[in-house]
């Protein structure tokens, strides 16, 4: 396809690729790690020394030992995975909306950073509980997605409730 100079007077602008990282910020992915942990953090401790130490004491004493050993039991892991999932959405949510643009990137790189802050946090850990193989395989699998879903929902939400209409506007992403 030849190029008409008649219809613009200007040659056409060079054809370049951007970059994976073009346009991130960093600030807000910092913040939306920070928000990750915090948020899981204070959820798995109000869920399993609020809620469950309520439940438990409905039995008798509860000690430590039975705290742990409903940690590592399958109900409390997937307990403790749908609290990280959302702690990491979360994340990836407040990132975006402080990124103000590339919102689900935002929100991915917050669930891939959150993913090797937990290794190295597990990296440090002297003593750690011996988690099922199957329960780190899903938590690796899960955390970027989560991150980004986060993401995609700042993007969703974008302009909600500041007082102007949302028509035109289209899903996400696309």
């Amino acid at each position: 396809m030849q190029y008409d100079t008649r219809q613009t007077g200007k040659p056409p602008s060079p054809v370049e690729p951007t970059g994976f990282f073009t346009g991130v910020q960093i600030r807000p992915i910092i913040v939306g790690v920070v928000v990750d942990y915090i948020a899981t953090y204070a959820g798995t401790y109000a869920y399993f020394f609020i809620y469950l130490a309520k439940q438990l004491s409905k039995q008798g004493e509860v000690t430590g030992d039975q705290i742990r050993d409903y940690m590592t039991s399958p109900e409390g892991l997937m307990i403790g995975f749908v609290i990280g999932v959302l702690g990491t959405a979360l994340g990836g949510f407040v990132a975006a909306q402080k990124a103000g643009r590339l919102e689900i990137k935002h929100g991915a790189l917050v669930g891939f950073c959150s993913l090797i802050v937990s290794f190295i946090e597990q990296s440090l850990q002297e003593e750690s509980t011996p988690l099922p193989e199957w329960f780190r395989f899903l938590s690796v699998l899960a955390i970027i997605p989560a991150g980004a879903l986060g993401g995609f929902l700042a993007e969703a939400f974008k302009g909600f409730g500041r007082g102007y209409p949302q028509s035109g506007r289209s899903w996400p992403g696309t």
